[in-house]
């Protein structure tokens, strides 16, 4: 069977991943593995020439040939397919989307008559927890599939826009913080976008476009309409009670859907904008437990994410949750939330895991400048924004520090402005990773009081000593805020959840008698991570957190799971 899976040459594809991988992306199993796998799917037939699978049609789960081969291709905006790979017998077609049934990403078609095992999202899921040896296996290969097809570019939607369009990088930053593959074509540039903008007659307020896979153009999208479009998140079922609702999903939500759905509970996970939270942006984590080399936030929270999907959590991102409703005290309901799509949804018992939203800079024009030459995180679309220029980084928090040194990799220099010195806000291995980075300046005491620029395009701030009135110029390009954060819980208001002084939500004793540890002012309300009042605001803390809730929801489930008040 060695001989029965191969890469099909010559390929242009990209992937530095499938290159170093290929075994583990494409493993093939033995005869004895796919016996195992039987009990779990459906025998299926193909004739030769027949898709198995098209980009952009619902995903029906995992196939395993069992005869025949299969050619798996990945879609380009221009020129013919790009092949991947032919499965032959032991070899399965699919990659994450097959976790929960979301559109396919790649092209099938069967090579000659092919019978399949077809393994439905459902059945998936059992499988890997059930064979956990082989589950490890194939979830892995899922994973490194997904990762390959980001890492070449192909495969998603195609937007086309202005290299420094603050829309641009909108989209773009929300693709990549869900781990969905994109293309991008410059509107300046490239020959094939200008005949795209042409041909759909797209005015320059119009843009970005974007093409999905099913052949759909959108105008500017909102992050919500071009996930519907790609069939990221659909609608969600009015008449079904959840266990468990929760709405975040920073480390705190993750880890509580994680631990919820392991213990059998029916959970959805809701986020407004992307798995990961301000965690997600981190560009190491070095003081993680088990990670002695560090990790991204982005990687760390991916495989928070797909473990999840791997447990049955149903995920609904983006979807934003604009206000809660508690049952009367006393009438057995549950709770509800309304979404921003007016979509309404139910559920025993709501876990607020909502984190923090990012505080902004009180400098006069700061809002001309947001998306497109200020940034609130330093990923990796970013940091090529500012390659070999100067750039400004404004905080003094450990995320300030992480991304510091992540920029200073590829700006030319990088000028770190603090409040207060970094030895009162900042753990001592960042402090000694910056100061042995010669293009980190670090000003302290000291404070951005002006923006200058044109349009979207800053060129330059004006900052000065704290107490003093003589400012000084910066010609910077691309600043960095990374100045702290206030607790996400407008959308909380007539609740009657009690909050603190400074707006985070108070749990325990402290919210109202007989209350759990993490339970709110009101009966079946649960808050973790950084939204929770006294909450150490680390990525461990919050994903204990997320761990420990689980057990004060079963608690309050055994009791009758009704809210009284």
């Amino acid at each position: 069977m060695s001989d029965s899976l191969h890469i099909l040459e010559p390929s242009q594809l990209a992937s530095p991943t499938r290159d170093a991988r290929f075994d583990q992306m494409f493993p093939l199993l033995d005869p004895g593995e796919v016996e195992r796998l039987g009990r779990f799917g459906e025998p299926h037939s193909y004739a030769a020439g027949e898709y198995l699978a098209r980009v952009g049609d619902p995903g029906i789960g995992l196939r395993v040939v069992l005869r025949g081969s299969v050619e798996v291709s990945q879609r380009q905006h221009k020129g013919p397919n790009l092949p991947i790979v032919v499965h032959e017998a032991g070899g399965f077609l699919g990659e994450l989307a097959q976790l929960s049934g979301r559109p396919s990403l790649v092209d099938a078609v069967a090579l000659s008559d092919v019978e399949v095992l077809l393994i439905s999202p459902q059945s998936l899921r059992a499988m890997l927890i059930a064979e956990a040896d082989l589950g490890q296996k194939i979830m892995r290969a899922l994973i490194l599939r997904r990762v390959g097809l980001i890492e070449s570019g192909g495969g998603g939607p195609v937007i086309i826009g202005p290299k420094e369009h603050a829309d641009v990088l909108r989209l773009q930053g929300f693709l990549s913080r869900n781990g969905h593959p994109m293309t991008y074509l410059d509107s300046e540039t490239d020959n094939c976008a200008r005949t795209l903008i042409a041909q759909f007659e797209v005015t320059p307020e119009e843009l970005p476009i974007v093409l999905c896979p099913s052949g759909a153009l959108l105008r500017n999208p909102s992050e919500s309409a071009l996930a519907r479009c790609l069939g990221l998140v659909g609608a969600i079922d009015p008449e079904r009670v959840y266990d468990v609702a929760i709405v975040g999903a920073g480390p705190a939500g993750l880890a509580a859907a994680v631990y919820a759905a392991s213990e059998g509970l029916e959970v959805l996970a809701l986020d407004c904008r992307a798995f990961g939270g301000q965690a997600g942006a981190s560009a190491r984590i070095e003081n993680f437990l088990g990670f002695p080399t560090g990790i991204s936030g982005m990687a760390l929270m991916a495989r928070a994410y797909n473990q999840a999907q791997k447990f049955g959590v149903e995920m609904a991102i983006p979807d934003e949750a604009l206000r809660l409703e508690c049952p009367v005290e006393g009438d057995g309901g549950w709770h509800t939330l309304t979404l921003a799509n007016d979509e309404r949804t139910r559920a025993r018992a709501v876990v607020i895991a909502t984190g923090a939203k990012y505080r902004r800079l009180p400098v006069e024009g700061l809002e001309r400048y947001e998306g497109a030459s200020v940034h609130y995180w330093a990923s990796p679309l970013e940091a090529r924004l500012c390659a070999r220029q100067p750039v400004a980084l404004v905080g003094g928090g450990n995320s300030a520090g992480q991304a510091a040194v992540f920029l200073s990799g590829y700006a030319s220099h990088v000028t770190v402005i603090a409040r207060r010195p970094l030895a009162d806000t900042m753990s001592r291995y960042l402090i000694d990773r910056i100061a042995a980075q010669k293009n980190i300046e670090v000003i302290e005491g000291a404070e951005v009081v002006a923006l200058e620029g044109e349009g979207s395009a800053l060129h330059g701030i004006e900052w000065r000593r704290r107490g003093e009135e003589v400012t000084t110029p910066l010609g910077i390009r691309e600043l960095f805020l990374f100045i702290g954060a206030e607790p996400n819980t407008d959308w909380l208001s007539g609740t009657g959840i009690t909050l603190d002084p400074r707006g985070f939500v108070v749990t325990g004793e402290s919210a109202a008698p007989s209350r759990l540890p993490l339970e709110c002012s009101r009966h079946g309300i649960f808050a973790v991570g950084d939204v929770r009042s006294g909450s150490v605001k680390r990525v461990a803390a919050a994903a204990g957190d997320g761990a420990q809730v689980v057990s004060n929801i079963h608690t309050f489930l055994s009791q009758g799971g009704a809210a009284h008040g």
